[in-house]
């Protein structure tokens, strides 16, 4: 479980997040992801020359911040650390893709070749806080 259990139910529900890692200076830099859970972690795939891999690869420290679409604008923050998961990224990107199926969001065609040709990397979260408003 990943917080309380009603924190750990919307990370269930939801696909979309804002991840946060630090530049080298400690600044701050956010993106907006697809993530997918493996029981207890979360997993995004991004390509392996983005910006959070190369912070991630001298910081591991992570926020990863879920959100809703919709009012009353929900929301759970895990805070953690990440590791790089290079090579044999296949079932860790099917799963994400799997939860994106929820949303119409379909798998590429040859997804095999499809990771090739981006460089695609899984980052895996491991959570040490959780915290959030459900209203």
């Amino acid at each position: 479980m990943i917080g309380t259990p009603q924190f750990d139910d919307f990370i269930t529900e939801h696909r979309w997040c804002v991840i946060t890692t630090l530049r080298k200076d400690g600044s701050p830099t956010s993106s907006v992801n697809a993530y997918a859970r493996e029981g207890d972690e979360l997993v995004i795939s991004t390509q392996g020359h983005r910006l959070k891999v190369r912070t991630l690869d001298r910081d591991p420290r992570i926020t990863v911040l879920v959100l809703n679409d919709a009012s009353p604008f929900n929301f759970v923050s895990v805070e953690g650390t990440a590791a790089i998961q290079r090579g044999d990224v296949l079932e860790p990107t099917r799963t994400v893709f799997r939860s994106l199926a929820k949303i119409n969001y379909p798998e590429p065609a040859d997804l095999p070749k499809w990771i090739k040709e981006q460089g695609r990397v899984i980052i895996r979260v491991t959570p040490t806080r959780v915290s959030g408003v459900i209203r």
